[in-house]
């Protein structure tokens, strides 16, 4: 499940911080993955499941990015999976 899905009792009680949006990139890296993966095997179903869950995950990371103060520095620790 997205660590994005949070109870709504439990929503806007979360503070976001790197490894959160961390975690949501990795987490955007694998979908981007099993996406790709199960379009190659005419998987259809399964891809729609997964891109729905790709697009929360970018919506609520854009989000994040709208409300944070410009002055926020960036990420400089970017890890990537070959």
């Amino acid at each position: 499940m997205s660590i994005v899905f949070v109870p709504k009792k439990l929503r806007g009680k979360a503070k976001i911080n790197q490894e959160t949006i961390q975690r949501l990139l990795d987490e955007n890296d694998q979908l981007i993955r099993c996406i790709t993966e199960y379009m190659q095997k005419g998987r259809a179903v399964e891809c729609v499941q997964y891109q729905q869950i790709l697009h929360r995950n970018i919506v609520y990371l854009a989000t994040i990015a709208d409300a944070s103060p410009d002055d926020t520095p960036p990420i400089t620790s970017v890890r990537r999976r070959n």
